[in-house]
């Protein structure tokens, strides 16, 4: 069996058990379900619309963006725009789940919503291509560059073992709220990549965290700023990447995730994927650093199928 009918197969696999155990059945213990039923949703599972259509539904049950943001703040969106790949290849966040956050930023009262990724590809031609540009200025957004050493700064990370100094993109340092979009797919590297590694387009020295320990230096940047709100793209899932190579290699799900908690949703996200969460390493790290919680019998989800 090589590689793509590996992942082909898996992904056979998760449509059964990912998107069951996700959306329709995640199990809770007996004494847990009346009482979490009870507390608002910290993880919201949506499937079957349309990205703009989930994203409407699953941030009206957290209480709406008005939850995240006050009137008159200024608000970065980051998606995944790392690659020159259109919307089709699934490289890179949906564009109109993009637009539609951003409109709901505004309609919070944002005075300012900033999107913005330190590209793997040249930033011009990602920003065009993967469509996100062009729905972030639809939206009224400001999109800016991340391709110059100049717009970072340095911080210190508190408690970190290996990422005890990054320069992070200025946005980040200066935005009232952090809103992250990650797009869920395969990594070479790490096994998934979802929403601790999206932060990595927020950092300029990536290759430090390749030099040093990848999964860690991953988890450990939350540390220094968790993002206040986490939207996972799974509409879309790229089978063999991160970069796209084949439509082959894309499989629709129609699904998208929801929360704060950025190691839930990594753990319900490898369901989704078809990987073990205990194989992905930065995400037992991020729950033991206590950063989130990878036990999801422990995490109240609320489940919508649209």
């Amino acid at each position: 069996m090589d590689r793509r009918d590996f992942f082909k197969k898996a992904f056979s696999l998760a449509a059964v058990a990912g998107i069951s155990s996700i959306v329709k059945s995640i199990p809770l213990p007996a004494a847990q379900k009346d009482s979490q039923n009870k507390k608002p949703p910290e993880l919201v599972a949506v499937r079957n619309g349309t990205p703009e259509e989930m994203f409407d539904e699953g941030i009206k049950v957290l209480g709406g963006m008005g939850k995240f943001i006050r009137r008159g703040q200024t608000v970065v969106v980051k998606p995944n725009i790392a690659w020159t790949a259109n919307p089709q290849g699934a490289a890179n966040t949906n564009p109109a789940l993009v637009k539609r956050i951003i409109e709901h930023c505004f309609g919070a009262g944002a005075k300012r919503v900033y999107v913005f990724d330190h590209t793997c590809d040249d930033c011009f031609t990602t920003y065009n291509v993967s469509g996100i540009e062009k729905a972030a200025k639809e939206a009224r957004a400001t999109v800016v560059q991340a391709n110059k050493e100049s717009y970072y700064e340095e911080v210190r990370i508190p408690g970190a073992h290996s990422l005890k100094k990054v320069k992070v993109h200025e946005l980040i340092i200066e935005s009232d709220v952090f809103i992250n979009v990650p797009i869920l797919k395969h990594h070479s590297s790490t096994r998934m990549t979802c929403a601790f590694k999206n932060l990595m387009g927020i950092v300029w020295d990536r290759s430090y965290y390749h030099r040093t320990d990848l999964d860690r230096c991953i988890a450990e940047f939350p540390l220094y700023r968790k993002p206040d709100l986490t939207i996972v793209d799974a509409y879309n899932i790229l089978t063999d990447g991160p970069r796209a190579r084949s439509i082959e290699d894309v499989v629709n799900k129609k699904m998208q995730l929801l929360s704060k908690d950025m190691v839930a949703l990594d753990v319900a996200a490898s369901k989704i994927l078809g990987e073990e969460a205990e194989n992905i390493k930065y995400i037992k790290i991020g729950n033991d650093l206590g950063i989130g919680n990878s036990n999801l019998n422990e995490v109240n989800i609320k489940r919508i199928d649209l």
